[in-house]
């Protein structure tokens, strides 16, 4: 068996209506589905749901669940925030600049450009609390092929030492310079 893509990603949403308005207005998704259920189909327990879902573009589908008898949503309080994220290519950095402008016009607080050699990004949080980004490719044909043929030596790495490899460093060099 190999996966053919994923077929949506599923988050839940305090509000269904204000998540899928949100996502429209400020990544221009489409809202293509609404499903809502007194009883959960898989578990059959009664647990009343809203789910809905946007076009996230080229077949990936981001999907939420409004749960109103569950307790409030809350977040995992040891992982940073900067960890669990969802990620959205886009075409250009024009492009991610545009959109920047726009979302803080909109009163989205916006983190970056952040500089990661082969993508640059910006990160913002939705009306959930969920931190996206978005990134705009940049890198090169040999930066890629150089970070190909390390991968597999900074993953046994890691799992010898949990401290980070150096072999891709070069990665960040321009964000850290502002350190030293």
């Amino acid at each position: 068996m190999k996966i053919d893509r994923i077929h949506h990603v599923a988050y839940r949403c305090k509000d269904a209506k204000e998540t899928v308005e949100w996502y429209v207005k400020n990544l221009n998704m489409n809202f293509v589905l609404a499903i809502a259920e007194d009883h959960v189909p898989s578990t059959k327990a009664p647990d009343p749901y809203m789910h809905v879902f946007l076009d996230a573009g080229q077949g990936n589908v981001l999907a939420f669940f409004e749960l109103p008898n569950a307790p409030a949503m809350g977040r995992d309080a040891n992982t940073p925030e900067w960890v669990q994220h969802i990620a959205f290519k886009i075409g250009s950095l024009e492009m991610l600049e545009a959109t920047k402008e726009r979302l803080q016009a909109a009163g989205i607080e916006v983190l970056g450009p952040t500089d990661h050699t082969i993508f640059k990004s910006i990160y913002f949080f939705d009306p959930n609390g969920h931190r996206l980004e978005l990134c705009a490719d940049v890198g090169t044909p040999r930066m890629h092929k150089d970070l190909d043929e390390v991968k597999w030596d900074m993953l046994n790495e890691w799992a010898q030492t949990r401290r980070a490899p150096k072999h891709a460093a070069w990665m960040h060099d321009r964000e850290f310079k502002a350190l030293d």
